[in-house]
């Protein structure tokens, strides 16, 4: 029999949510076996599977041993082999705010080689001895947000359970408003406008396509633009917010009026055969807290916008 007493990081989250981070070799269908049968119990008592955990909570674990996965050595630890340089525009004891330059994948994917954002900010936290992979039963540090790897800018990383909860509830109701810089060819009639549209996925490609009316599998895409500045080169400076989230939504609805970004041979091949941008000039360069409701733990951030210090295609 063991024991596992829930902290303030794992509480708030389900049961099997909790129990498929925590036994990582363990399938699903035993894990539901085990609570049927009462080999899991929560303070004392058979849980239901959806049970939401409260920190000081005990689970009382009758399974075999080999689920209980030995913690790696600290030289073990694959973020270890990540830089832990971040270019922090802003940080506290819940949040920190970093500016992810051009050419940095946020999250691990196919290409992973150890690098990638989140382990950087693993990193980082570990040598300040604000993250300790040993003490935590399920939470890591995470970044409640992300931006292509091609593009860069703000991106903002939880360092606790209760406000990556929080972060991603604003974000989700849009109480977390992200602005964009992007340089795009061409002189715009309208100067101000928000785009609709609908978008389906060439998955193949890693390629969107905009339509005007809806399909079968298609989302509609909303895109607010404004234009900032008309450039000596033909090209335009835009701010631009996104109504809708969709993948590679400002450069497939840019592109789709005929204005694709600067750098952007995906969505604009012919107009950046000789483009001396190395990425599309697109970086997410300002994030304003807008609560509606309260923010919890992150309530004294409403009200705050930060913004990157710099934006390399942008004239100073």
């Amino acid at each position: 029999m063991r024991e596992i007493i829930i902290n303030k990081n794992d509480s708030g989250q389900r049961l099997d949510k909790f129990l498929s981070k925590h036994f990582t070799t363990m399938p699903k269908s035993m894990m539901y076996m085990y609570i049927r049968k009462k080999c899991i119990k929560v303070n004392g008592k058979k849980p239901d599977i959806a049970l939401k955990l409260c920190e000081g909570d005990v689970i009382t674990l009758y399974i075999k041993d080999e689920f209980f996965d030995a913690k790696p050595k600290k030289k073990q630890y694959d973020f270890m082999k990540a830089p832990k340089q971040l270019d922090i525009i802003y940080e506290d004891e819940n949040i920190i705010i970093v500016d992810k330059k051009q050419g940095v994948i946020v999250h691990p994917d196919e290409s992973y080689h150890f690098d990638s954002l989140v382990t950087r900010l693993k990193h980082y936290l570990y040598s300040k001895g604000e993250y300790d992979p040993e003490s935590e039963q399920s939470f890591s540090p995470a970044f409640a947000n992300r931006i292509d790897r091609n593009t860069g800018g703000l991106v903002i990383g939880a360092k606790n359970a209760e406000a990556l909860r929080e972060l991603n509830l604003k974000i989700k109701n849009r109480e977390i408003v992200k602005l964009y810089l992007c340089v795009a060819h061409g002189i715009f009639d309208v100067k101000e406008d928000t785009l609709s549209g609908y978008m389906v996925k060439n998955e193949k490609q890693n390629k969107v396509k905009v339509l005007k009316k809806p399909v079968d599998g298609s989302k509609s895409m909303i895109t607010k633009y404004r234009v900032l500045e008309e450039l000596p080169d033909n090209t335009s400076l835009l701010e631009v917010e996104l109504i809708t989230g969709r993948t590679h939504q400002i450069r497939a609805h840019l592109a789709s009026i005929n204005h694709p970004l600067c750098g952007d041979v995906k969505y604009g091949k012919k107009e950046n055969e000789n483009s001396p941008y190395k990425y599309q000039a697109l970086y997410a360069y300002k994030l304003k807290f807008d609560f509606k409701e309260s923010g919890g733990v992150l309530d004294y951030l409403n009200g705050k916008e930060f913004e990157a210090e710099n934006v390399h295609f942008v004239m100073k």
